[in-house]
């Protein structure tokens, strides 16, 4: 188990950071690392609807697309981020239990009364101090997660846009969760400095393999290579918005989802899947499979059948899916 310390705090760098490690090393990886300013949005989402754009061109923070789905999230130097990177095995993914237990344990160790909750948050008397995410690449897992410690919630909140959208049932909670930082929540204050550095001891004292490995010259050299033809590019970070002439939108327990879709003579002629939903595999596959279906309910369930829609959007049925796109 490699432990490192990633001290950058540019959000180009570190997200280009986080793949390249996930791709070009075999080891079991944990990462933790701290952006300045940025917001980062989900791998399926799209830029412009999430975010408050003057607020965010008033302020000068960054955007940035991760690897991973689920929704955008607003970072400074108060949020602590972590990153898991395994070898995948059946069961891990939506695991987020097991990837956050060591968290929440090190959170329990200062005091601080932690629960996994939803799908993906780790929440402190039923406040968000943490939201989790994964992806799945080459055999390989990444998971990773915010840890508000001291993060300005102002700037959070004017950041991020609040979109209404159709709910699925009335047992669906609010789209956006109420955000609380762990510094207030500890027994004995300390600095986000200082509890990065006792999240690294405890990792060290719970993995007995693990060892702090050096980020080198020749990563740093990939890395800066990825963020100058990726991350560093607005093609990657915001790209084309979808053209459409039909729309829908829901709340899912599993997720929001978005659907843009062209038609000519009946049949779809381009498809965008939005979303802070999570997948195994990646959406633009199965948009390319929607291509030439008839849009009606009928082709779209067979065609969502076939392909096993929750593979790319887990947790969606084949009958919802077409209902969205037909209702």
């Amino acid at each position: 188990m490699l432990i490192i310390y990633n001290r950058s705090t540019d959000p180009a760098y570190n997200l280009a950071m986080e793949e390249y490690m996930l791709d070009r090393k075999s080891d079991d990886i944990i990462m933790l690392w701290r952006n300045s300013d940025a917001v980062i949005i989900g791998r399926n989402q799209n830029a412009i609807e999430e975010m408050n754009l003057d607020y965010i061109k008033e302020h000068n923070i960054t955007v940035i697309r991760r690897l991973t789905g689920g929704g955008a999230v607003f970072h400074d130097l108060g949020n602590l981020n972590f990153t898991f990177i395994k070898k995948n095995q059946e069961g891990m993914f939506n695991d987020y239990s097991g990837f956050t237990r060591p968290v929440r344990d090190y959170l329990r160790t200062l005091g601080v009364n932690c629960e996994l909750s939803g799908r993906n948050d780790i929440l402190v008397d039923g406040m968000k101090v943490s939201g989790n995410a994964q992806t799945v690449r080459k055999g390989r897992i990444m998971h990773h997660g915010t840890l508000l410690f001291s993060a300005d919630i102002s700037r959070l909140s004017g950041a991020l846009k609040v979109r209404e959208v159709k709910a699925e049932s009335r047992g669906i909670k609010s789209y956006r969760s109420r955000v609380a930082n762990i510094y207030d929540c500890l027994e004995k204050k300390m600095s986000i400095e200082e509890f990065t550095e006792g999240l690294l001891a405890y990792f060290c004292e719970k993995y007995a393999d693990a060892e702090f490995y050096e980020i080198s010259k020749k990563d740093i050299a990939e890395v800066e290579k990825l963020v100058a033809e990726k991350y560093g590019k607005w093609e990657w970070n915001f790209g084309e918005a979808p053209k459409y002439n039909y729309r829908n939108s829901k709340k899912y327990p599993f997720g929001v989802v978005d659907l843009y879709i062209q038609t000519e003579n009946s049949k779809i002629e381009a498809i965008t899947i939005n979303g802070d939903y999570f997948g195994v595999k990646d959406i633009s596959e199965a948009e390319g499979k929607f291509v030439g279906v008839l849009h009606r309910y009928e082709d779209i369930f067979k065609m969502a059948e076939e392909i096993g829609i929750d593979r790319y959007i887990s947790g969606m049925a084949a009958e919802d899916f077409a209902r969205l796109a037909t209702e």
